[in-house]
């Protein structure tokens, strides 16, 4: 959302080498193709060889032939070891106890519990079960003895490959990591931590001869590398960062090679040449990534865009909070979730136009640009220069006209804006601007207008007073009108931002545009439809599967 406060220093950002407005030839690969890294092709790779030696170990004369090296090497092992050294083996090799798994597993569960990653939980949980169920599917298939050309010196149960203990530790480390700490320096550090105490481990394990060294390497590829590619595909840090500041999660970094591309996505697909990207007025979007851009027109002079930049991430909250509000609140949701984040800013874009058109004051849109086909795009739009958010100026009766005068134009245009609050409504040199139409919903019900008229009132009023707002507003609705608009109000109508203002204020404004207009049945809110019921017995279903779940899981992965 648009404001003109300044968030930070601005980052300049310039393409290495602008070509201008073009299409992109076939297979030229779009601004920001999905990076894998190098390290991720490696540990792919050593998935791939667990699959082959399993097959190996399959067939028989392969399997003869591991064992033999498997042995080899066990006896060399053995010639090291004395009675103290095996005794130190033996405390290291508690390192794969149940208890440490149960330790490092539930910290990191109420972790993200607690900081409220749910989709890095629910990857965790379901790797380190995938890793769990893996190896014991594999030690019944492959029905391997314990080492014989030694005689095992530490405690052991069951078959020998893979190795448990060890796969279980390092799936656990390993989601640890990718779940709960942040990329960069401290997630590195914490590999070569993770990967000292599964090293020992597998040293301990293979100097007291209760593993053969094809175990080992077995359950390092299903514990270690196979979990690594996995939170690598389903969490990408790129979108789905580990963060623990405050406020919305929703923010990408626009910085490094995501700024770069968005630079380069703007040269090439609309001709607009920018010269620094940087994030702006973060804390009033948690549904995007708000961003002030500067650019240079064809006369070298410096102008000012606004663009928000959308993502995989936001299409699964804007799913999930649509999933929520229509099984909390009724009514309040009447409309279905985006299939992809290009339909999300394709109507966001189609929108504005709708509006502009309308004669509605807003942002003049200028288009829209792929950064990763289907994962990353950046709508682009004009920036209101000199507008402030209403409430930082005192309104007089010209504003408040004008702001009233645009939900009337909205009734007129057959549509519903359904977030007006006051960051979203600009006063500036040209008058009243209204911005962030991505919720806005086209032929919308008479109860979904009717609240954003009292929206609009209560957001006046927090700058007025609800007498003069009431009495300007009668110029242009009927009092019915007025009457229906707070019948059909509820504090969960009410959008968050505009609802803590009202509670900060301490006055029951509310109350008092319901005591202002004429006398009007509440309007009910919560209809049960077909649908909604169907949708909310889905939601209980779902929630008891997963407490089952959840109690089989601990059982499993031997959280219990």
């Amino acid at each position: 959302m648009a404001t003109v406060a300044n968030d930070g220093p601005i980052v300049p950002v310039v393409a290495s080498a602008p070509v201008g407005r073009r299409r992109r030839p076939s297979g030229e690969p779009p601004p920001l193709p999905r990076h894998i890294a190098r390290s991720t092709a490696w540990y792919t790779a050593a998935v791939l060889a667990v699959l082959l030696l399993e097959l190996a170990l399959a067939w028989s004369p392969a399997r003869a032939v591991i064992t033999w090296l498997d042995d080899a090497t066990l006896q060399l092992i053995s010639r090291l070891r004395s009675d103290p050294f095996a005794t130190g083996l033996r405390g290291l090799e508690k390192l794969g106890s149940s208890n440490t798994v149960r330790l490092i597993g539930w910290a990191t569960i109420a972790l993200l519990l607690f900081t409220r990653h749910l989709r890095r939980l629910i990857s965790y949980l379901s790797i380190v079960l995938a890793v769990v169920l893996a190896v014991s599917f594999l030690q019944l298939w492959q029905g391997r003895m314990r080492p014989t050309g030694v005689s095992p010196h530490g405690d052991w149960s069951g078959y020998s490959h893979p190795s448990a203990p060890v796969a279980v530790l390092a799936a656990t480390l390993v989601g640890a990591l990718y779940s709960a700490v942040p990329r960069g320096r401290w997630r590195n550090r914490g590999k070569w931590l993770a990967g000292a105490a599964v090293g020992l481990l597998c040293a301990a394990r293979l100097g007291l001869a209760v593993d053969h060294p094809s175990d080992v390497f077995a359950a390092l590829g299903i514990g270690w590398a196979l979990p690594v590619v996995a939170f690598r595909m389903l969490t990408p840090d790129e979108v789905f960062p580990v963060s623990y500041r405050r406020g919305p999660r929703a923010h990408l970094d626009v910085g490094g090679d995501r700024g770069e591309a968005i630079v380069r996505a703007l040269d090439q697909q609309l001709g607009i040449r920018a010269v620094s990207v940087e994030p702006f007025a973060l804390a009033g979007s948690a549904g995007s990534t708000p961003l002030r851009i500067r650019a240079s027109d064809a006369d070298g002079q410096q102008v000012t865009l606004f663009g928000k930049l959308y993502a995989v991430n936001h299409l699964r909250s804007d799913r999930s909070y649509k999933l929520a509000r229509m099984v909390l609140y009724g009514r309040l949701e009447d409309e279905k979730p985006f299939s992809s984040v290009r339909r999300l800013v394709e109507y966001e874009d189609h929108m504005l136009r709708l509006l502009r058109d309308s004669g509605l004051p807003i942002p003049n849109p200028l288009g829209l640009v792929e950064i990763t086909p289907e994962r990353e795009y950046v709508i682009l739009m004009e920036f209101i220069q000199g507008a402030h958010e209403i409430g930082a100026q005192p309104l007089g009766e010209r504003e408040i006209d004008d702001a009233l005068a645009i939900v009337r134009r909205l009734w007129q245009a057959g549509v519903a804006h359904r977030d007006i609050k006051p960051s979203n409504v600009l006063v500036g040199e040209r008058g009243v601007s209204l911005i962030d139409v991505a919720f806005a919903t086209v032929r919308p019900t008479p109860w979904r207008q009717a609240v954003d008229l009292a929206n609009m009132m209560l957001t006046l009023s927090l700058v007025s007073s609800a007498q003069l707002v009431y009495d300007r507003a009668v110029r242009i609705f009927a009092p019915e009108d007025i009457a229906e608009a707070f019948a059909a109000s509820r504090s969960v109508t009410v959008p968050t931002q505009l609802r803590s203002r009202l509670r900060t204020e301490g006055h029951d404004l509310l109350g008092q545009f319901r005591a202002l207009a004429p006398n009007r049945p509440t309007v009910p809110i919560q209809v049960w439809t077909v649908r909604r019921l169907a949708v909310t017995a889905g939601v209980l279903l779902a929630a008891a599967v997963a407490l089952l779940a959840l109690y089989t899981y601990t059982r499993l992965a031997g959280l219990l």
